[in-house]
């Protein structure tokens, strides 16, 4: 081999390794909030949840109630699985870990928020992805059911308000076409009587919402959760 095939060896080599390293580099870049859903697993750990209870999943208007939504909903079983910052297409990315290994007889699911801040994010392909996460739940458990929070209004996202009224009319149409989804609309008690949200319900950040924003949540949907979900509380929540 001469001198000049060595330095087109070397340098085929040598790409080779700049390029495997990117690809290595690519593949090992954490995913999205990994360190949220690891801290979940964490507690799974030490202390398993009951399979057969209720899956509060979302991204962080239902963070913001992981501490208390077991009491405010008590006394169904709860298991609060909110990590901020999630989206239905990082729901359905961390489904396995934080949702399908409890055996949810239900699930109590708010996303679009973030998803509807997207302008990659349209109403149908949210939905799209609304419609690969009931599948997923369906193929473990046909018979779990799944109680669909609509998108909020806030004041920081009101500019966009008319984009998450579509998608919460198209989430509204799907969940009556079916007996196992219920939709809940928390703009009823989020908006004043002049159709704007109610300042006094949300943080600083208008955005997050305050305790008082949490006790009208629960003021709407204890009441459709007791209804239904009671009688099944004794008979399918049990330790693992």
């Amino acid at each position: 081999m001469n001198r000049h095939e060595l330095r087109s060896v070397f340098f085929v080599f040598t790409m080779c390794l700049v390029f495997g390293s990117v690809a290595f580099s690519a593949h090992a870049k954490p995913k999205p909030f990994a360190n949220q859903i690891e801290a979940f697993e964490k507690k799974d750990r030490e202390s398993f949840p009951p399979t057969g209870g209720i899956v509060a999943i979302g991204s962080s208007s239902m963070r913001g109630w992981n501490s208390k939504i077991q009491d405010d909903l008590a006394p169904l079983t709860i298991i609060p699985r909110g990590f901020g910052g999630s989206s239905m297409y990082t729901a359905n990315m961390y489904m396995d870990r934080i949702v399908l290994p409890y055996k949810p007889r239900a699930i109590l699911l708010y996303e679009g928020d973030n998803d509807m801040a997207s302008k990659n994010v349209t109403p149908e392909l949210f939905m799209e992805r609304f419609q690969t996460f009931k599948q997923r739940v369906f193929e473990q458990n046909p018979q779990c059911r799944i109680y669909v929070i609509s998108i909020k209004p806030s004041i920081k996202r009101w500019g966009i308000w008319e984009k998450m009224k579509k998608a919460n009319s198209l989430m509204a149409a799907d969940c009556a076409a079916d007996e196992r989804l219920t939709y809940l609309d928390v703009s009823k008690v989020m908006l004043n009587d002049a159709g704007e949200p109610r300042e006094e319900i949300f943080k600083s950040d208008k955005l997050h919402m305050t305790r008082d924003g949490y006790l009208a949540w629960r003021d709407l949907i204890k009441p459709v959760l007791m209804e239904k979900e009671l009688q099944f509380e004794k008979t399918e929540a049990s330790a693992e």
